[in-house]
């Protein structure tokens, strides 16, 4: 198999094709009589994937040049509303899948985890913070790295060495990042166990006794930078060395998929529209793992 858009696009259809059949309860409930849809919740997953890895964050754009760029492959394209729609719907399916093809590789093996939260924006002006249907979930929060305020939510992630996207949850930025991280750690402790213990590398937010010891009862080392009136903390060269690997992905995610311009308006509309680039983000490495590349997490062969 080659690297390339056509290729990714053909083995991801088939994976969620073949992954929504042998899971049924994954399939949305559709009446049994009326009008069937014409195109099928595996394709218009694929096309979402494409629509972030092309680089277009304005769905009737999209759907426009789609037909140019990508109508050899699905024939049919809905309208942006039907779309919009449909995609709103399948926030689970999208969930789902990120974790399946994460665990087809053999990258989320790795004894090395990294965890961060970075900004996701969902609006400017006090108007959308007053009456938005995100308000109560989306606030007020800091981004240090751009010295600058902004009104929406926080994505926690946790990734391995190679940027794969393993554990992910989006937050008020008020939430404590170290209680996002315990619960994103509860939730999914497959994703947070290796035979021979895992390594957690952190930034300062993370630094707090009660929560790197709940971490190391659950058979996980936490490589965080050292308080000044601490003595300098085993791991210091390894915090130098991966620390940017989860920055990296958050510059991936904001300049390549356009997660600052996700346009959503409703908990779910940014639901689907964070979990579809971090869908495109992993099905990118998943097929690169598969095709033998030399950097997992490039996106160069899918976006043109």
């Amino acid at each position: 198999m080659h690297a390339d858009l056509d290729t990714l696009a053909t083995a991801l259809y088939v994976k969620i094709d073949d992954g929504l059949k042998a899971s049924p309860q994954l399939n949305p409930d559709r009446p049994a009589v009326g009008i069937a849809p014409q195109i099928t919740d595996a394709e218009l997953i694929t096309i979402a994937v494409l629509q972030a890895l092309l680089g277009h964050h304005n769905e009737t754009r999209w759907l426009r040049a789609a037909r140019k760029d990508i109508g050899h492959l699905f024939p049919y394209l809905p309208k942006q509303p039907g779309y919009n729609k449909r995609l709103r719907a399948l926030v689970p399916q999208l969930a789902y899948f990120i974790a399946v093809l994460a665990a087809e590789t053999d990258l989320w093996q790795h004894p090395i985890r990294i965890a961060d939260s970075t900004p996701v924006p969902c609006g400017t002006s006090r108007t959308t913070a007053q009456h938005s249907d995100l308000a109560g979930w989306a606030g007020y929060g800091y981004c240090a790295s751009h010295s600058r305020r902004f009104w929406g939510l926080r994505l926690h992630l946790v990734t391995t060495v190679h940027g794969l996207p393993v554990a992910f949850a989006l937050a008020s930025p008020k939430a404590d990042e170290r209680d996002v991280l315990v619960d994103l750690v509860s939730l999914q402790p497959t994703m947070f166990h290796h035979p021979d213990g895992l390594i957690l590398v952190v930034d300062k937010g993370y630094r707090d006794r009660a929560t790197e010891t709940w971490l190391n009862e659950a058979n996980i080392t936490v490589i965080r930078p050292a308080y000044r009136t601490e003595p300098p903390r085993p791991g210091r060269a390894l915090l130098r060395v991966v620390r940017q690997n989860i920055e990296s992905v958050n510059q991936t995610l904001k300049d390549q998929l356009d997660l600052e311009r996700h346009g959503g308006r409703t908990p779910t509309g940014v639901a689907a529209r964070v979990l579809q680039r971090i869908l495109a983000l992993t099905a990118a490495i998943w097929h690169n793992w598969h095709t033998s590349q030399p950097t997992m997490r490039s996106l160069t062969a899918y976006d043109h």
